[in-house]
This record gives structure tokens, sequence and C-alpha cells, in this order.
């Protein structure tokens, strides 16, 4: 016997967000107790946490709304996590490319634990397509950034052997993919 579909299903997410609710007030009343400062080291886990719960609950659920939920989970969890190497580094300045982790990549992540949980290829090769984007867009910006321009120090591309190779290698890459690429059948 199969379930129809939800008669409510703003019930759902209410609970989610009391879920939510629930485990940040929990966070703030071991931080009381404990006498750990969560607020100054750990308060990317204010993010992180949240994240994560959203993302559970968006693969634990079927439909648009747990696609969506998934995705706000991806998103939520990735920034978080960008967040926490900030403030463990102090690098702030990566932001000038690591957005490219959250649209993208944390879209991805969403889309790709959502496909892999209810079985949906297609959600499955979008999230990867999708996080494989962030992923090569962070590496790029990162390395022209931190590279050639230095935006956290000293660049280590600039002035050295590595970048010219680094250029061939990255022709040869898109050249390469650009060739294997499957064209589209012919009608």
């Amino acid at each position: 016997m199969t379930a129809g579909p939800d008669p409510d299903p703003g019930r759902r997410a209410t609970i989610i967000l009391g879920v939510v609710l629930i485990v940040v007030g929990g966070l703030f009343t071991l931080e009381r107790v404990s006498g750990v400062e969560f607020g100054r080291f750990g308060w990317p886990l204010f993010i992180v946490i949240p994240g994560v719960l959203l993302l559970i609950a968006g693969v634990a659920l079927s439909g648009s709304e747990g696609t969506g939920l998934a995705i706000a989970g991806g998103i939520t969890t990735v920034v978080g996590l960008i967040l926490a190497v900030q403030n463990a580094t102090g690098l702030w300045a990566t932001w000038a490319y690591a957005w490219a982790l959250v649209g993208p990549g944390g879209t991805g992540v969403g889309l790709l634990a959502y496909g892999l949980v209810h079985r949906r290829g297609d959600l499955i090769s979008t999230g990867a397509r999708a996080l494989g984007t962030g992923l090569a867009l962070f590496a790029a910006f990162g390395l022209f950034f931190e590279g050639v321009i230095g935006l956290s120090g000293q660049p280590f591309l600039r002035d050295s052997d590595v970048l010219p190779v680094v250029l061939i290698g990255l022709g040869v890459l898109i050249i390469a993919l650009s060739l294997v690429r499957r064209r589209p059948a012919a009608t």
C-alpha cells in the first residue's frame, strides 16, 4: 500500500524548523554549561549544523520540497564550512573566489545527495556537473587570485617557471575535453 501525497506539506516544514531551532538552542545551552566559547572560534558551527540538518531533511522528503530543502542545506553547509576555514586561517579575502563553492558547488551537493538517496539519475548527473563546475571555478579563480595576483600573500605563479606549465596544461585539458565530448546524434 503506497501513501498518497501529504495532505499538509506545511506541517513537515514546521516540524523541520522546530528541529533546527531545538538543535541551535541546544548548542547555545551547551556553550553556557560547558564554558566553551563557541562564538569566538566555533561560530561557523551555527551555520554548518543547520545546513546539515536542512540537507538531511531535504533528502528525507520527496518531491520538489525535498529537492529545495536539500539544495538550501547544501548551500548553507558549504557556506558554513568556508567560513570555518576562513575563521581558522584568517584568509577572509578568499571570498573573491570561494563563492564558486557556494553557488554551483553547494547546489551540486544538495542535488547530488537528493539524487543518490532517491535514485534519481538526472539529479545525480546535474548535481555532479554543478559540483564539478564549482570546484573547477574555485581552482581556476584561486590560481589566478593567489598565484598571479597574490591576494592572500606573495603570488606563487608570477615570475616562476610554473605559470607557463600551468597555462599549457590548462590549454591541453580544455582541448582534450572538447574533443571527447559526446556529439549529438544525427537526425
